[in-house]
């Protein structure tokens, strides 16, 4: 009957827009993961080869490291430290409780310090090369997507 049609109609209508709804939080979620997941590999990567070899750090920055203080604060800022935020990325993007946590920690910990590197670069100081470069690009980018990444996911949960 035309009843019956009108109300398989508006069912159909209804699970389009809830299947819509599920596939614009499944891509915020997809988002987030992959940011957390090039989070982990970089920082963990990163931090254990500094860890190993903090002449590779300070290679990159032109530091010289003169007693073993030196080589133990590079070593606990450049390997341990990444090395841990590495993992608490890594713990975000394998349990779904964590994520929207490991987003926060990217934005509040990686935007100050692109900004850093950025107020270096504006300040004055010369000659910076590749490695400043190439660190602010990746934290800027990695904060800017976390934070798109967060705001998306809020926005859905109040949908």
């Amino acid at each position: 009957s035309q009843d019956d049609r009108l109300e398989r109609s508006g069912h159909c209508a209804k699970l389009n827009s809830e299947s819509a709804s599920h596939n614009k939080r499944s891509d915020a979620a997809m988002l987030a993961k992959i940011i957390l997941w090039i989070s982990a590999i970089s920082f963990i990567g990163y931090g254990l080869a500094c860890c190993i070899s903090p002449d590779l750090p300070a290679g990159y920055a032109g530091l010289t490291m003169g007693n073993a203080d030196a080589v133990a604060e590079i070593r606990a800022m450049y390997g341990g430290l990444q090395t841990g935020f590495g993992l608490f990325c890594l713990l975000a993007a394998l349990k779904s409780d964590y994520f929207r946590a490991g987003l926060v920690l990217l934005v509040l910990c990686i935007t100050p310090l692109a900004l850093g590197r950025l107020y270096s670069v504006v300040s004055g100081d010369e000659g910076h090369g590749g490695y400043t470069w190439g660190a602010m690009a990746f934290e800027f980018a990695i904060a800017a997507l976390a934070a798109i990444a967060l705001a998306i996911s809020y926005r859905d949960q109040a949908a």
